[in-house]
């Protein structure tokens, strides 16, 4: 670790409230190559029990400072090559702790294009510009001329040109810029009105007809209205801006250029006409340099800061729809609904593998109903399936009502779940490179039905296959920044992947390269080789697969599962505490496959007894809860959404009707929940609880069963409004 990095420590420790030794071990692990998953789960003892977000935060907030750095080392390099840095100022570099202040630090040495100011200096009215800064007293960083001309005789166009090199100078002072910064983050409004020349009534328009004419406060302006208004700037239907009031700028300008008091008599005449001509340089170096520079700076600030959030947003709903509990493996009819070219129906055994397909015409305007209802009927007893999917685009709650019309039964007897399976990002799977290496022979239709089926069995399974931006639970997802979105979704994804484990033997490709440790060339070797082999029995038969060495198996061993002849490969508990269990076991006169699965000999074991210096009593807790339930997976349990009968379309809605109905997309003014009409109706946050919440998350999240009352049905415009009060 570098000297600069245990510079960074103390902050960063501070930053996430934990011991300078463990984010010292932590920033070990990362450069390492450690993920995320694993540190948290198995190096609890290094990390002083980060969590996941925890540790996401160390690991970019270092990456970040490292890229200040190197900046940092740029800007010295550039200096000395150019015999421009000074003591002092490589003294100013080194003490400049973010990256705003090294910028303000070298911006008079950037290399930049031709400036009035240096017109100026061509032109000979440097040495005015020095006289002028210094009978003022201004507080400017001009160099000190021993011969210059009389301000009093001076032509208009020295004088002018004089000023232009004071406003950059003004404009390139770093004290100067860090006061404006502040007054910016603390005051700036943000202003929109309608841009110049666009007509109002045109259809782009109207979408933006809010922020015709609307200001508020920068600093608190909520991030899905700061995205819209940016949005509606590039696309030329705005105008935004963002700075404070013009005269307290100015005015703050000028307490930083003249910082020492007078005293005594009034100034001489040559001192009131250079005091006079320099602070007609701020007010020209505030409206040409400063005021759109650390605008833009804002308007750049506020963007990514909403842009953060909106990600954090969609990466905490991909969470909930990734680990939406799993109906599990059961053999199923899936549907994909369609009117004029029919439902394409398909069945699948409980692995999720086609078995058969066809096209059934049950709903208008062919309206077959009994030769649709012969055929499910046939093929649910031929394959003895256990639930029906039915995708909830268009038709297909009348696909849903028509099937749970029939009256199926599961092989035991039991009436035969007919599900609703949200089907966003079914059709983009369904044309996608991985849909056509797994089913190549079959047309899109069939891969569309196919995946709602697979993900009614296992939603995170079917889910990593597509890009998630496709999933439907984004706010404002295409006017985020592809990489900070991907990034963000990337960590959500393989979050969700680990918590839930892989069975090494059944897992597709898709899922492993999610793994801790794997990618997606370990995970097509795993597979390859298990094609080839039959399976793997033990988790040490990975380290037979090439490309995967030691590094690779301690990193992901613990998230792959194997049903084998050692009952702790299908737990959670890492290999390398494998011969402590051993021992946990002999101490209670028991054997280890007796401790697997059985809470009560479990209970037995003194924790105590096996905490120490490299066993911290949260990693001895989370064996314990391994060994009391090996297979355990921390999904919640399959729930039934039953939509009302009468309720099929938005034009059968009436305010006062209570419905139930499914979350489906969280944002940060309110929740959009399906209930049934093809038509999913909001929640505001304010209707969500009769006590006050700052966000929506507090009381919902993606997936999640609700009872909804109709506040407001607007059937033109298709929007419905709901409360949860």
């Amino acid at each position: 670790m570098s000297m600069q990095d245990h510079n960074h420590i103390q902050s960063i420790a501070r930053l996430v409230g934990k011991p300078e030794a463990a984010v010292a071990s932590l920033v070990s692990l990362i450069d390492e190559g450690a993920s995320v998953p694993f540190i948290a789960r198995y190096r609890k003892e290094q990390t002083s029990g980060m969590d996941e977000e925890q540790i996401r935060t160390v690991r970019d907030t270092i990456a970040q400072l490292r890229e200040v750095d190197k900046r940092r080392e740029a800007m010295r390099a550039s200096l000395a090559e150019r015999d421009l840095l000074t003591e002092e100022l490589d003294s100013r570099l080194a003490a400049a702790t973010g990256r705003q202040e090294l910028e303000d630090l070298y911006l008079p040495y950037r290399v930049k294009r031709k400036t009035r100011a240096d017109a100026a200096r061509e032109k000979g009215f440097g040495p005015l510009a020095a006289a002028i800064v210094r009978l003022a007293d201004a507080a400017l960083d001009l160099p000190v001329e021993t011969d210059h001309p009389d301000l009093a005789t001076s032509s208009a166009e020295a004088r002018a040109g004089a000023r232009d090199i004071i406003a950059e100078a003004v404009s390139e002072t770093p004290e100067v810029r860090s006061a404006l910064r502040g007054l910016f983050e603390q005051r700036a409004v943000l202003a929109s009105k309608k841009a110049r020349g666009v007509d109002a009534s045109a259809s782009a328009a109207r979408t933006y007809a809010d922020y015709f004419d609307h200001t508020e406060l920068a600093r608190t302006a909520p991030s899905h209205r700061v995205l819209a208004m940016f949005r509606g700037e590039r696309e030329g239907i705005l105008s935004v801006h963002a700075r404070p009031d013009s005269e307290d700028a100015e005015a703050l300008v000028r307490r930083q250029v003249f910082r020492i008091q007078r005293n005594g008599h009034g100034p001489s005449a040559d001192t009131s006409r250079a005091v006079s001509e320099v602070e007609a340089a701020i007010s020209d170096a505030w409206k040409r340099l400063l005021g759109p520079g650390l605008e833009n700076e804002l308007k750049t600030t506020l963007r990514k800061a909403a842009e953060e959030h909106a990600a954090g947003v969609f990466a905490q709903n991909l969470k909930a729809v990734l680990l939406e509990p799993p109906l599990g493996a059961v053999p199923m009819i899936a549907i994909d609904p369609g009117l004029r070219t029919g439902c394409k129906l398909v069945v699948l055994d409980r692995h999720g593998a086609l078995r058969h397909h066809e096209a059934i015409f049950p709903l208008a305007p062919r309206n077959d109903t009994a030769g649709a209802a012969a055929r499910i009927r046939e093929l649910s007893g031929t394959y003895a399936c256990e639930a029906v999917a039915v995708g909830n685009g268009t038709g297909g709650r009348e696909a849903s009502d028509f099937v749970s019309g029939l009256g199926l039964t599961t092989p035991d007897g039991t009436p035969m779940p007919v599900i609703s399976v949200n089907e966003a990002g079914a059709s983009v799977y369904s044309a996608s490179r991985t849909a056509r290496e797994e089913f190549p022979d079959q047309d899109v239709t069939v891969r569309g039905a196919i995946s709602i089926g697979r993900r009614l069995m296992d939603p995170l399974a079917e889910l990593v296959k597509i890009d998630p931006r496709s999933i439907g639970v984004g706010q404002y997802q295409h006017d985020i920044d592809e990489s900070l979105l991907s990034a963000r979704l990337d960590d959500t994804v393989v979050s969700c992947v680990n918590a839930v484990g892989a069975d090494i033997n059944t897992a597709s490709e898709h899922v492993l390269r999610y793994v801790a440790g794997l990618n997606s060339r370990s995970a097509h070797a795993i597979v390859r080789k298990r094609q080839e082999s039959g399976g793997y029995s033990s988790r040490t038969d990975l380290l037979q697969v090439a490309g995967v060495g030691p590094k690779t198996f301690e990193q992901a061993a613990g998230f792959l599962r194997v049903h084998g002849p050692n009952p702790l490969d299908r737990t959670s508990i890492h290999p390398e505490r494998y011969d402590l269990v051993a021992r946990m076991a002999r101490d209670a006169d028991t054997t280890v496959e007796t401790l697997v699965g059985n809470p009560g000999e479990v209970s037995k074991i003194d924790a105590e007894r096996y905490t120490g210096a490299n066993t911290s009593r949260e990693t001895i807790a989370d064996i314990l809860a391994a060994l009391r339930a090996p297979g355990r997976d921390p999904r919640p349990a399959f729930e039934l959404t039953a939509f009302r009968d009468d309720v099929r379309e938005i034009t059968d809605l009436v305010p006062g009707m209570k419905l139930a109905g499914v979350v489906r997309n969280v944002t940060d003014f309110g929740a959009f929940v399906d209930i049934g009409v093809h038509r999913d109706g909001l929640v505001h946050v304010s209707k969500m609880s009769s006590e006050y919440i700052s966000h929506p998350t507090e009381v919902v999240q993606t997936g999640m069963h609700v009872e909804v009352t109709v506040t407001e049905v607007d059937a033109e415009r298709k929007r419905i409004g709901l409360s949860m009060i």
